[in-house]
Parts: C-alpha cells; structure tokens; sequence
C-alpha cells in the first residue's frame, strides 16, 4: 500500500488520464503527488529523465504520458507514434528502475489485442495474431512498454504492473476536429451541429463495429486499487464489460447534445476493428468494477467540454 505521504510521480499529467489520476490521488488523501510539464521536463530526452529521477527519487510512478490520437492521426503518423511513445516509456521505465523507484504503473491500450482477437478480449491472448493495421505504430510501442516491465520484474525483482484501458472519455479529453478519439469527436461535432443549425451531420463508416466505453475518473480509481492491491507480469484489463455499436454511440450522443436533425454515414472511411471489448474478470476477481454509466458519462463529458471551450482548439 502507498504511503499518504509517499513521493508519487504522475508522468502526463495534464491529459485526460493523468488528470483524472491525479484527482483520484488527491480524493484519497495522497499529500506528495510530483507533476512537471512538458515545457519543465521532456521525457523524449533521455538525459533530463535522468537528472528528474535522480534528483525526485519518487517511490511510486504512473506512466500516462503518451502521444495519442485517433484513426486519421494513428493511420498518417505512424512512425511519429512509434518513435515518441517508445522513447517516452522507455526513458521513464528505465530511470524509474535506475533509482530504486518501488512500483511503477505502466497505462497501456486496448488497442495492443489482435484485431481479430477472441471477443471479450483476455490479456492471455496478447501477442496470438495480427494487430490493427491502422494503430499497429501506437500499440507496438505499447506492447514494448508492457513487456519491458515484465522483464524487470522477472530479470531484477522489481514490481512494475500494467494496466490495459479500454476506450476512455472524460474531463480534460481532446476534441480535436480529426486528432481526437471518436466519443469527443462525436461530442465536438454535435455541439457544432446543433449550434449552427445544421440539417444532418455525416460520420465515418457504416456504424457497424462495437466499443466499450469507460469513464477516466474510473479508471483512475482502478489504476490507484490496482497500484495498491495487485502485483504480477500479466497486464489487467480496464473496462466495463459492456459494449455498443458506434450507430448506437453516435445517436446516444445526440441524444444527450440535444442534436435532432439527420445521422448520415460515410461509408467511402474505414470502420477500423469489427470489435473490441475487454474480459474484465480479472480486474473484477480482484474487487473492483466501474461506476459511471455511458450516457450519464458522456453528460458530464459535454459539460466538461462547454464549461473549457479551449478544449476544442486542441
């Protein structure tokens, strides 16, 4: 169990997740939380990572940090996505292992499962075929992030845990018009819709695939229940268990906007992978479930976003 006192380091946490760790931290009484902005601590260079480290010495670190973004950005980046998360991860995980750092937190994606992995998806299956084409950058890096934790942990003894998130939504999200995720992005292109009066808006696809949906605040709960109460090489799934067609998403999210004109689909754009939906048994064997129902999320996700309108320039 983490110490209230304990020098705890949230790498990222200005994005959505590392926010929501942050506040989960603070909610529960932790006093010592460490936090640098990119502009005050690059975590590309390996040599000023070192010198934080170093110099911090946290006891506890939760690796948010990461270059993220959707289909269109995952699809046209690929060796930026690569590049950036690899070295990022790395550096951390290496300097956090260089100073004696007592458990480091690795935050992973869904999207490191086969594409066509058996549904609902168990971290056994890991590795057992093909990836994504169009993320297959991003989730190689976090394959490598993952497993370099397992490695110290069977190499050196050290007690490094993963955490595998299903698709997230929240406070702090990015609603970039084509870097975002798909549930900001409907939430932005709603908004826009419904305040210029626009008589339909198109989506990508035919609407067909399934996703899971999970609440960051959520999340974040899990990622402190599991940094003090779980150990192990194996990742753990983060996820409700629950799924919905991106038809269903997209019309569940005009509904909560108050969007009533037509849906049209786009169906010249890829739908990316048929399914994804996390076996969440083990992170349910362990004692915890989630809290916040999707529609009730995507509110206050919409308040969030009206409520800093500087999101939407992201």
């Amino acid at each position: 169990m983490m110490e209230k006192n304990a020098r705890i380091y949230v790498a990222g946490h200005r994005g959505m997740v590392g926010s929501a760790i942050v506040r989960e931290l603070e909610r529960q009484g932790y006093t010592n939380i460490i936090t640098r902005t990119h502009k005050e601590l690059d975590l590309c260079r390996q040599e000023d990572v070192e010198k934080f480290f170093a110099d911090e010495k946290p006891e506890y670190v939760f690796l948010a940090a990461a270059k993220v973004g959707g289909i269109v950005a995952n699809s046209e980046a690929l060796a930026d996505f690569m590049y950036f998360n690899m070295i990022l991860e790395m550096n951390v995980i290496h300097s956090a292992y260089e100073n004696g750092c007592k458990k480091l937190e690795f935050l992973g994606s869904s999207c490191i499962y086969p594409r066509l992995a058996p549904q609902p998806m168990p971290e056994s299956c890991l590795l057992t075929s093909e990836l994504e084409k169009t993320n297959e950058a991003y989730a190689l890096a976090k394959i490598s992030g993952l497993k370099y934790c397992e490695f110290l942990n069977k190499q050196y003894g050290t007690d490094y845990i993963s955490v595998m998130p299903t698709n997230l939504y929240g406070p702090n999200d990015n609603y970039h018009p084509t870097h975002s995720h798909v549930l900001p992005a409907l939430i932005r292109r709603f908004h826009e819709a419904k305040e210029q009066n626009l008589p339909y808006v198109t989506c990508w696809g035919d609407g067909s695939p399934l996703r899971e949906f999970l609440y960051v605040d959520d999340l974040a709960n899990l990622c402190v229940f599991l940094m003090n109460n779980y150990s192990g090489d194996e990742t753990v799934n983060a996820g409700t268990g629950k799924e919905l067609t991106i038809k269903e998403l997209t019309e569940l999210t005009a509904k909560v906007i108050g969007y009533t004109g037509e849906i049209r689909w786009d169906t010249s754009k890829p739908n990316g992978t048929p399914r994804k939906l996390l076996d969440v048994s083990k992170a349910t064997a362990l004692g915890w479930t989630y809290k916040t129902e999707l529609e009730d999320g995507i509110r206050l996700a919409y308040e969030d976003f009206l409520n800093n309108p500087m999101r939407a320039e992201r």
